[in-house]
């Protein structure tokens, strides 16, 4: 992304803050992606107003470290975007671009904390309905979109006798979001195809061990509890990455960048159309079942456009998957700046030899899309290897 526009602000002036604690909302070509921060400290100012749209790496807020550190003394390091004037700016520190603001409900830019979804936040902006009358009947009493519509459906409309000119008349422009999206994926695409230079490897998997123990594992649970096919391949995937760490990891300044994290990005399909990615922070050392309540999580969020900022950016390696679809063999393009790719097709039956003995087993094609700066082949081979050994394990999943 280039730009995002500043939704909201969960924290005020002398707040303290924890790591990991989310201070705001921005919304993105993608989704709205809630902002963590990552320092202890006390909020000291917020240099940025709700409903403005400022380029990446505009500072947004001062937060005083527990050290003391963190201040900001001087209006160059308070003003870091380059390519942007003082001339530009309306406040010290602050990127100001006028025509770039957009309308915010009353209520955004209120101290008082109104508890509603970003998305529903996103409509109440386009329908300029106001958050603070609104009662929530999501979960506590969070406003959620269907609040939002329905309070949008009972304002009466303006007449068509009032003149064009009118101020009343004027609306807000409605964002096409699926535009923006297919845009910003083009965008790290072309990036990809132009820079990484791939290389491509497949392997088949015996899942008949894997599925005889899901099967045993699921009948001992109810239907919420049970644990999708995905999962094990998604912990398989995190332990094979303990096996061939070169490709958890990032190409970035010219040279490869290992992650200790092992943090897996899944590709989730949105109803609007376009996927996201969105990553399970260090899937390695979560067991199954918190694997599964991390995935149902992450697409329940992910599909009514409410992620942290660290899923959206702290991606280690992507895991995609079409077979639901009847995909068999996937060839992924690599998200850069990670530095692979892994791939599942369709769960098939395949004819199987072993030990000479010809048989019907429960197939998967694994691919895996690698960095060839980053690897080689051999240890792109050895990484599917590890991860068809892990599969042949259940138990140690």
């Amino acid at each position: 992304m280039q730009e995002g526009i500043l939704v909201e602000w969960r924290v005020k002036p002398g707040d303290r803050v924890k790591r990991r604690d989310v201070i705001a909302v921005v919304e993105t070509d993608k989704a709205a992606i809630e902002i963590e921060v990552f320092e202890d400290g006390i909020v000291r100012e917020i240099l940025v107003p709700p409903g403005r749209k400022v380029p990446v790496g505009t500072v947004l807020a001062v937060i005083q470290t527990e050290d003391g550190q963190g201040a900001v003394s001087s209006k160059e390091e308070k003003f870091p975007v380059a390519g942007v004037s003082p001339a530009e700016t309306g406040i010290e520190g602050k990127v100001l671009l006028e025509a770039d603001a957009l309308p915010v409900p009353a209520s955004a830019t209120s101290t008082q904390r109104i508890k509603a979804s970003p998305y529903a936040r996103r409509l109440a902006g386009e329908r300029t309905i106001d958050l603070s009358c609104l009662k929530g009947t999501g979960p506590g009493g969070i406003i959620n979109a269907t609040d939002v519509e329905t309070a949008a459906a009972t304002v009466k409309t303006t007449p068509l006798s009032q003149p064009h000119n009118s101020s009343a008349t004027e609306k807000p422009a409605v964002r096409d979001y699926p535009a923006a999206m297919r845009r910003a994926i083009a965008t790290a695409m072309a990036r990809s195809n132009r820079e990484i230079p791939h290389y491509y490897l497949q392997t088949r998997i015996d899942m008949s061990r894997i599925l005889r123990w899901l099967e045993s594992e699921n009948l001992k649970r109810s239907i919420k509890e049970r644990i999708l096919p995905v999962v094990p391949l998604i912990k398989a995937v995190a332990l094979a990455l303990g096996d061939v760490p070169e490709l958890n990891g990032y190409w970035l300044e010219d040279r490869h960048q290992p992650q200790e994290a092992i943090n897996i990005g899944f590709a989730i399909a949105l109803r609007q159309g376009g996927l996201i990615t969105p990553a399970i922070l260090n899937a390695d050392l979560k067991n199954l079942d918190e694997l599964m309540a991390s995935l149902r999580d992450l697409i329940t969020r992910a599909r009514s456009r409410g992620l942290r900022s660290s899923e959206m950016t702290e991606a280690t390696v992507t895991v995609t998957s079409l077979g639901d679809l009847g995909v068999e063999t996937l060839y992924g393009v690599i998200y850069p700046p990670q530095v692979g790719l892994i791939g599942f097709g369709k769960i098939m039956e395949q004819p199987w030899a072993e030990s000479g003995m010809l048989t019907v087993r429960p197939v998967l094609m694994a691919t895996l899309a690698a960095d060839h700066r980053a690897t080689d082949g051999r240890r792109g081979a050895q990484f599917l290897d590890a991860l068809n050994r892990h599969l042949q394990e259940p138990l140690t999943l």
